[in-house]
């Protein structure tokens, strides 16, 4: 596999041919909960699928491990740009990754992918990162400030398409790259038929992967062109990236379907709620934490990532 990072931010330090480049070999890295605020994204409903977004602190439950822990960091994203603590304006910024799949399965329906991604950049927030990569066989990295979006649009309109799909190894670069840029709302974007045929990563590493990090992930699924038993499998794949993250998946037969998905998806970004909290659990073991939100009106019903991954121990320093 041969990842191609296209650095087009003038301002980050280094150049595309600087970058570190993934070695397939090996194991793809854990990503792991370093901040004592543990930040979780929520979505909230009410029984007839409509979004709430009038709740408060005191309405909302979260436990670890099944003990419940203390609300330390409340904000609603329709309450973005007010004057809130310093804490929460930057826990509610948006950080957006953008995956598109250029492979050969999505040929037949590249043109409507192609136009898909335009219209949700054309309709989304600007956000204050934007990663996107471009992904056959070989992975296409660049990262946009929310300024630079028309630069996509055309890079996206001018994509030929061709090749494997290495889906499992795309999303394992991207959460390389965002788990590093700080506090904040990190949503994922999938445009692809879910469908693997050449990644180094694997499944289970990808589920593992995603688990460990803070990323929501909307999935808009073109699988219309694939066999029945991997069109079963690849959705049944981005359904579950989509539910363990608290994110949803689409599947557009035509154009006349995007309008709706995006008002959807961006009707929930500007319902969100970011909770944080700090465990009471002050071990750094590397296990995984599970995470439940419980809410005072019990009829509502809630989104989130289902955990997160500790930090393990500091590594005992080697003496000669």
């Amino acid at each position: 596999m041969r990842i191609a990072a296209a650095l087009v931010l003038a301002t980050l330090p280094c150049a595309a041919d600087d970058r570190p480049k993934p070695d397939p070999t090996q194991k793809p890295p854990v990503f792991t909960s370093q901040s004592e605020v543990v930040n979780l994204t929520v979505t909230v409903l009410d029984k007839s699928g409509n979004l709430v977004t009038d709740l408060e602190a005191q309405d909302f439950q979260i436990f670890e491990d099944g003990r419940p822990q203390k609300i330390e960091l409340f904000g609603r994203a329709q309450d973005g740009g007010l004057p809130l603590d310093p804490r929460t304006n930057e826990a509610l910024v948006l950080d957006l990754g953008l995956l598109l799949d250029t492979s050969e399965s999505m040929l037949k329906e590249l043109k409507l992918s192609q136009e898909a991604a335009v219209r949700f950049l054309e309709a989304v927030p600007r956000a204050r990162d934007l990663v996107t990569i471009f992904f056959d066989q070989d992975i296409q990295l660049s990262r946009f400030d929310g300024e630079q979006q028309q630069g996509l649009v055309e890079r996206i309109q001018a994509i030929k398409g061709g090749g494997w799909t290495a889906l499992y190894d795309s999303i394992a670069v991207y959460l390389s790259r965002v788990e590093d840029s700080g506090p904040g709302r990190k949503v994922l974007v999938l445009f692809t038929d879910g469908d693997d045929s050449r990644s180094a990563t694997t499944l289970s590493e990808s589920i593992k992967l995603i688990r460990s990090s803070s990323v929501t992930i909307y999935a808009i699924a073109f699988s219309q062109s694939l066999p029945q038993t991997r069109r079963l499998t690849a959705k049944a794949v981005l359904q579950n990236y989509a539910q363990m993250t608290g994110g949803e998946v689409f599947s557009p037969s035509s154009f006349k379907d995007l309008p709706a998905i995006y008002d959807k998806i961006l009707k929930q970004l500007s319902a969100q709620y970011v909770i944080g909290y700090v465990s009471d659990n002050p071990r750094r073991d590397g296990k995984y934490r599970r995470i439940k939100v419980e809410l005072s009106e019990p009829t509502l019903q809630v989104r989130h990532r289902e955990g997160y991954l500790v930090a393990g121990p500091p590594k005992a320093r080697r003496t000669r």
